[in-house]
């Protein structure tokens, strides 16, 4: 856990956390003082809360407490409720709002939960956030390629196809991005905490070239609109506003780039003298995006005729038995409902004895049977496989 994440909590209210704790163990202020090797008007300071409490002293004293260190940063920094930053943000109707409610709720206690892992392990999630984009007044189309024009090339993406989209985002940007089942109408979320930063769930149950579609479209909410939180599904808009038309927009520049698109698509015209429907299944492969995605943007850049995916929907075009014929595979994917990065801080606190079988668990969201063989198996594996080396400091070997 980082320094600055203990001085954010209340001091008297850690202190007193931790005198209730020792108290309930048997301890005494000189046991306590024993423990960190300071004197006992040291740990009378902490209990007051006049004294401020370091991360290795924490730690210290949750073990010798028999607590998590997560039980005592319960006090974390509060921010505004992702429930009312949602509620603000459009209108829904009763019937929309039972529905969706849960799982706003559910994506802001992941992101609580992740903040909580950071500050126990100390490894918060690197941010690599760029300026707030400024978008007031400018034209949709050029406004929203120039946008995904400068963030691959922020982000070193070339103009060729982003195979593993949410890693890019996770991992190079710094955004908290899950997975969650919701109802089908539903595409993502997407909110802002000063203290948590961007965070997105993502329809689970979509195919993954809508999941693609669906975490760029959040990406731009994040790039332009940060602080104004999202829910978007289907027929949200009777009129769309100018923020949304920018987001429905960005996906595809950043997902399929027109100077590497025409280049392949040149590639493939000369190879064949001819532009084919198994090119076009191969190239929308290529992108990750589906059929439809890249006819619309072929159109628009004018090398397929106009209203051809019209043509091909009347011709009764069978996408997933076409890509069974000509032996396309699904694209690779990473599914899982928590970030990587999440699910590592929860492993390693467990491993180092920061939290309890009970509280990964929770942060895990499966029972506890489920936790301990998870917790087994994760041990099985590192255990044997790697000696003392494998937790040497690389950089100073």
């Amino acid at each position: 856990m980082a320094t600055n994440a203990l001085d954010q909590i209340d001091r008297g209210k850690l202190g007193e956390l931790l005198q209730q704790a020792r108290k309930q163990c048997g301890l005494t202020q000189a046991d306590a003082a024993q423990v960190l090797d300071v004197a006992r008007t040291t740990i009378v300071a902490i209990e007051k809360g006049d004294r401020q409490l370091k991360p290795g002293e924490l730690i210290k004293l949750a073990r010798a407490y028999g607590k998590a260190v997560s039980d005592f940063l319960g006090a974390s920094p509060s921010s505004q409720p992702f429930e009312v930053q949602f509620r603000a943000a459009y209108q829904r109707t009763e019937e929309e709002e039972t529905e969706i409610k849960p799982y706003i709720l559910l994506l802001e206690k992941l992101c609580r939960f992740y903040g909580e892992l950071e500050q126990i392990c100390d490894s918060p999630l690197p941010q690599n956030y760029p300026q707030d984009y400024q978008v007031e007044g400018m034209p949709i189309e050029s406004t929203a390629e120039s946008i995904a024009i400068a963030e691959r090339s922020r982000l070193g993406l070339g103009d060729g196809p982003i195979p593993f989209l949410r890693d890019v985002l996770e991992q190079g940007v710094g955004l908290r991005i899950f997975y969650l089942e919701m109802p089908t109408k539903y595409s993502e979320m997407y909110s802002y905490d000063e203290s948590l930063g961007g965070c997105m769930a993502i329809n689970a149950n979509h195919i993954e070239e809508r999941r693609r579609w669906s975490l760029a479209h959040g990406y731009l909410h994040f790039l332009a609109h940060r602080r104004k939180a999202v829910v978007d599904f289907d027929g949200q808009y009777k009129r769309t506003p100018e923020s949304e038309r920018l987001a429905e927009a960005f996906p595809k520049y950043f997902l399929m780039p027109t100077s590497g698109l025409l280049k392949r698509f040149n590639d493939m015209y000369r190879s064949h003298g001819k532009f084919t429907p198994t090119n076009l299944f191969t190239l929308a492969h290529y992108y990750g995006v589906s059929i439809q995605a890249l006819v619309y943007r072929l159109e628009e850049m004018e090398l397929l005729p106009t209203a051809t995916w019209d043509k091909l929907s009347r011709r009764g075009l069978k996408v997933s038995k076409v890509k069974q014929e000509l032996g396309i595979k699904e694209i690779p994917q990473r599914t899982e409902r928590l970030p990587t990065h999440y699910q590592h801080l929860a492993i390693d606190a467990l491993d180092q004895g920061l939290i309890t079988e009970g509280r990964f668990a929770a942060f895990l969201g499966v029972d506890r049977l489920e936790a301990r063989r998870i917790a087994e198996s994760l041990q099985e594996h590192s255990s044997g496989s790697l000696d003392d080396s494998a937790h040497w400091d690389l950089r100073q070997a």
